[in-house]
This record gives structure tokens, C-alpha cells and sequence, in this order.
């Protein structure tokens, strides 16, 4: 087993930027990028946006270098720089360093 193989969490995102504030508290300098990703619209809905974030994602962690990143809708976020923006349906930069 590859102890720093690259990681994919898939995850709701009303809390993902939560859960990556913390995984970047917790891991302060991971050994290889991880990944959070998911839908603002879930699978089995007309629309869904789920199985193509996924599939980004899985591009994504094995170019990304190692930290914490949330992928949805063709960017790359570190955790620390994204917020959810639920007017646009979007993830989107914010220039407050969040956490730690």
C-alpha cells in the first residue's frame, strides 16, 4: 500500500470547506493532495452535476501538489481560499485566509 497515494473525498457540500479547514489543521502538510469534491446537485437528479465533478476530481488529485483542495465544476480550490456561494449554485474563491 502507498502511504501517500492521493486521496478523493466525496462529501455534501454544506460542510466541505469545514471538513477541509480541518483536515488542513489536522494534517498541516500532507504528503500528497486531497481532494473534496461532490455536487450541488445530487446524482439521480436531472442535472446533477455529481458524477462530472468526480470525475475532475480524479484528474485533479494526481496533478494537484500535496495540500487540501475542494474541486467542483472544473476548478481547484485550496481549502483555505474557497467558500460555497448557494445564490450562484458555485464554489468560489474568497480572499480571507480561512482557519488555521
Amino acid at each position: 500500500m502507498n502511504e501517500h497515494a492521493p486521496i478523493v473525498i466525496t462529501h455534501g457540500t454544506d460542510t466541505m470547506v469545514e471538513t477541509g479547514l480541518y483536515l488542513k489543521g489536522a494534517l498541516a502538510e500532507p504528503p500528497m493532495p486531497i481532494v473534496l469534491t461532490g455536487a450541488m446537485t445530487p446524482l439521480g437528479f436531472e442535472g446533477s452535476d455529481g458524477l462530472q465533478n468526480l470525475t475532475e476530481s480524479l484528474l485533479a488529485v494526481q496533478l494537484l501538489r500535496p495540500g487540501i483542495c475542494v474541486v467542483m465544476h472544473g476548478r481547484a480550490y485550496p481549502a483555505h481560499r474557497v467558500r460555497k456561494d448557494p445564490v450562484r449554485g458555485r464554489f468560489v474563491w474568497t480572499d480571507e485566509h480561512q482557519g488555521t
